[in-house]
């Protein structure tokens, strides 16, 4: 009949399924609610950066903090897993540019650390050491140190200290010379300090000080000290 719609076996034909329908099939969604095709078609990874970038960038931030030697540098740069090959380039660069100069390091460091902490040249010697600078530059930044000013500031820091120091003179007198030591002072420039800063400190400090003998003690304290040197 026409207009009316032809019967199957099941019955008669359904319409087209509408959409949103629940016999419409619906895409698969991601955790976030991103379908399948969406997640799919996202951007690939970064690429690795190069290493010779990544090292220029920890260069940079350890000597943002304060100036470094070449070995320094190159002890930062092997922590971080950079090869020998980068390390070598990258820092070959910098040592061209000026960027690292372990000679202005080492002359800079003796003046610093001698006018800020009083050290003499013995403890520099020791502190350029372990930072790596060569012999041959720090022998030659250190000689901008003489034995003149190595003693006048053993004595001044002997009078900084005789200000506040408390005890028998013979006690005082070990305290500071001790000080000294640990300062890298050799013995007979820390000896004298100390006898003529007690001297000129009080009457009873000067006759302690009148019964020293600087040069006997001296050369008594620098032979043991070359021996504990040669113990090490």
């Amino acid at each position: 009949m026409a207009g009316r719609r032809a019967r199957t076996g099941r019955g008669w034909d359904a319409s087209p399924p509408r959409t949103g329908d629940a016999s419409t099939p619906r895409p698969r969604r991601g955790r976030r609610g991103r379908s399948e095709e969406e997640a799919g078609s996202e951007a690939p990874a970064a690429a690795p950066r190069d290493e010779a970038e990544v090292a220029r960038e920890i260069c940079l931030r350890q000597l943002a903090v304060r100036p470094r030697t070449r070995a320094e540098l190159a002890t930062a740069l092997a922590k971080r897993g950079i090869s020998e090959e980068v390390s070598a380039e990258v820092l070959d660069r910098y040592d061209e540019v000026g960027i690292i100069d372990d000679a202005a390091f080492a002359r800079a460091w003796v003046s610093s650390r001698h006018a800020g902490r009083g050290l003499a040249r013995r403890a520099l010697a020791n502190e350029l050491r372990q930072r790596g600078v060569d012999g041959d530059v720090a022998r030659e930044a250190l000689g901008e140190l003489d034995e003149t000013t190595e003693a006048e500031t053993a004595r001044a820091l002997v009078e900084r200290k005789l200000r506040v120091a408390r005890g028998e003179p013979d006690a005082v007198f070990r305290r500071l010379v001790g000080m000294l030591a640990r300062k890298g002072y050799p013995p007979g420039v820390a000896i004298r300090a100390v006898k003529d800063a007690l001297a000129a400190q009080s009457a009873e400090a000067a006759e302690f000080a009148e019964q020293i003998d600087a040069d006997a003690l001296a050369d008594a304290e620098g032979e043991l000290d070359r021996d504990n040197r040669a113990a090490e």
